[in-house]
């Protein structure tokens, strides 16, 4: 089924989407409308992945939550993220992804502050 319709073949308003990378994944929070002028979220996970032929695809995993949930979601989504931050050391950071489509030579974001003046002397 092709993403943003529905089975009958209708198109859902997508309202809002945002996307967030987390080193080899990448999440998606998508706002849409029903028919009914409802909304409702999905968080899309993706990872890329390398299927036995060598090429790769993108395995998803899709969480439909509705507004009647949000409450609920958050709270527990909030309680379960506390008592791993209390039961666990400081949680570091993860570096960014690595990857570099192909094969582009990643940007070197390491360099100066120098103003003009600097160049002067």
């Amino acid at each position: 089924m092709e993403e943003g319709f529905e089975k009958n073949g209708m198109d859902r308003e997508e309202i809002f989407s945002k996307s967030v990378r987390a080193g080899k994944r990448t999440y998606f929070f998508d706002v849409k409308s029903t028919k009914g002028n409802d909304y409702y979220l999905t968080i899309t996970e993706s990872k890329k992945r390398f299927g036995d032929d060598g090429k790769f695809f993108y395995e998803k995993h899709k969480l439909f939550l509705y507004k009647e949930d949000f409450e609920k979601f958050s709270e527990g989504l909030n309680e379960a993220v506390d008592h791993i931050k209390s039961i666990s050391p400081e949680i570091e950071p993860r570096p960014e992804s690595t990857y570099v489509p192909n094969n582009t030579p990643k940007a070197d974001n390491n360099f100066s502050d120098v103003s003009f003046e600097d160049l002067d002397k």
